[in-house]
């Protein structure tokens, strides 16, 4: 199976086209390729495959084999891919998800793609179609018991259901303890991505993130797009923020007006390779 390894601010995945390569079994694959010492290494594995109803279709799976609904990072690569390895000529794309079709715009220099804008849509903030079982319609800085120990917490899905927890310190923070009970929590039926939070002032914040199947990643793209819209309905920041990560910064814009979220962030190719699967 041919491959390119590529990385948005270090949410790394595995790609494949599947316009010339078929993959059986994509979960079983995922867990193999993502494997950081018997494999390529990756946070997941993602397909770019035909589509009926855009100009490409993204399928995605956790390094635990589970499907994902979608990946702000991952989009990103995969509209760096299809221009740079010529299935398209465009710099305006359609890209179908499990959650949706997402719009993309490329910024090309020497032509490479540099740096891609996405739509990432409305955000979703009725609890129910997050979803999680909460006794109000939507969770904004409501209480939430997790493991014994009591959070306040604004949940908002961006195709994938995310929870937003705001602290004074997230560098000291052993996510390896506390994550794994918010993922795993009866409250979210479908579990869940957990971001911590700390503002750093009205257009600047940092977080960390556990995400469900994967553990914590060096970056989110739905989780710092869920993030600047959890800022704004606490009223911590202005409706564009740059969302500091581990991996790196990705710019969101909330235009409340047309209720749409706007990621722009860079992607870059690792290496080329092939696996025997």
């Amino acid at each position: 199976m041919k491959f390119t390894k590529m990385q948005g601010i270090g949410n790394d995945y595995v790609y494949v086209n599947c316009f010339t390569e078929k993959v059986e079994n994509p979960s079983q694959v995922a867990v193999r390729v993502s494997d950081r010492h018997f494999g390529i290494g990756s946070d997941g594995l993602i397909l770019i495959k035909p589509s009926d109803v855009a100009d490409f279709e993204m399928e995605m799976y956790n390094a635990d084999g589970s499907q994902g609904a979608m990946c702000g990072n991952g989009i990103r690569c995969v509209a760096k891919y299809v221009y740079d390895y010529h299935l398209t000529d465009k710099t305006s794309i359609s890209v179908n998800t499990k959650s949706g079709i997402k719009y993309l715009d490329l910024t090309v220099e020497n032509g490479k793609v540099k740096e891609v804008k996405v739509n990432m849509g409305a955000p979703v903030l009725k609890t129910a179609e997050i979803p999680m079982i909460y006794s109000k319609e939507q969770v904004i800085a409501q209480p939430l018991n997790i493991n014994q120990n009591l959070y306040e917490v604004t949940a908002v899905s961006m195709g994938n259901p995310h929870v937003i927890v705001y602290m004074n310190d997230v560098k000291n923070l052993k996510i390896e303890e506390v994550g794994p009970y918010f993922e795993k929590s009866s409250v979210f039926p479908e579990s869940v991505n957990t971001e911590f939070v700390r503002v750093i002032d009205r257009n600047t914040v940092e977080m960390r993130v556990w995400e469900r199947g994967s553990g914590e990643t060096l970056a989110c793209g739905t989780g710092a797009c869920a993030v600047a819209v959890a800022c704004v309905l606490n009223g911590y920041t202005e409706e564009q923020v740059t969302v500091k990560l581990l991996g790196g910064d990705l710019k969101i814009f909330w235009d409340r007006e047309a209720n749409l979220v706007y990621m722009t962030g860079p992607a870059e190719v690792v290496f080329d390779g092939e696996i025997q699967i």
